[in-house]
């Protein structure tokens, strides 16, 4: 087995962002640097369901010999299969069974995800098949895509007819946290995308909304943990 990372689309991508899977190879553990992209992902250790994220900031997984299978909720969809509010999750890690959340708590699919050829695949038909559409808030991908856009809060609130206020409390529970902070998370995984490209740091920061170069390095040193020219 060797070291390596593969992502696959997801099979409802309105819903999830694709299904992955990670393997290390035997020797030392490894630590990878996890960075915020506004979604949560329910992970497959190996022995144990993970909840991971919304994260404000960059979390550092340490990972020994093995493989980790994931699926990756889009923004605000994660509490339509956990049946509780994004914010609960924030920056955590925590077990499915530490949530004490029912989706999942069938014996049979932990032992079928043990033995499973392809946990990712399994992982999410299971999670496709549990999720409630009646818990999605249906406002929230239109909020997503006008805090693409770069609108204000106050136009978004206005927008969708909600007060300032109301637009916040529904998108803590969505999202883990307000449109304000939604917006810095995809604009700098714009700006990581821009840049992996091959943009120059300026380039990135121009067209993904940052003020400056400085402005972006700031922000990537902020939620990133590592100064923009150790990002990529």
């Amino acid at each position: 087995m060797r070291d390596g990372y593969a992502e696959r689309p997801a099979a409802a991508p309105d819903l999830l962002v694709c299904t992955w899977s990670r393997t290390t190879a035997d020797g030392p553990s490894r630590t990878y640097r996890i960075v915020p992209d506004g979604c949560v992902d329910l992970i497959w250790t190996g022995s144990a369901l993970l909840v991971a994220g919304p994260d404000t900031r960059a979390q550092l997984a340490t990972t020994g010999p093995g493989a980790l299978h994931g699926v990756r909720f889009r923004p605000g969809v994660a509490p339509a299969l956990f049946g509780l509010p994004a914010s609960e999750l924030l920056d955590g890690r925590p077990t499915l069974a530490e949530l004490d959340c029912q989706t999942f708590a069938d014996s049979q699919l932990i032992d079928a995800l043990s033995v499973a050829d392809n946990p990712a695949d399994l992982l999410e038909r299971a999670a496709l098949a549990a999720l409630r559409p009646d818990r999605l808030d249906p406002a929230m991908p239109d909020v997503v895509a006008g805090v693409r856009r770069g609108e204000s809060v106050a136009e978004l609130a206005e927008r969708f007819g909600f007060t300032e206020r109301s637009l916040h409390r529904r998108s803590v529970a969505a999202f883990g946290y307000g449109p304000k902070m939604l917006h810095r998370v995809l604009r700098f995984q714009r700006a990581l995308r821009l840049i992996r490209s091959g943009r120059s740091y300026a380039d990135a920061a121009h067209e993904a909304g940052y003020a400056d170069q400085p402005h972006l390095a700031r922000e990537v040193r902020a939620l990133a943990g590592v100064p923009l020219r150790e990002l990529g």
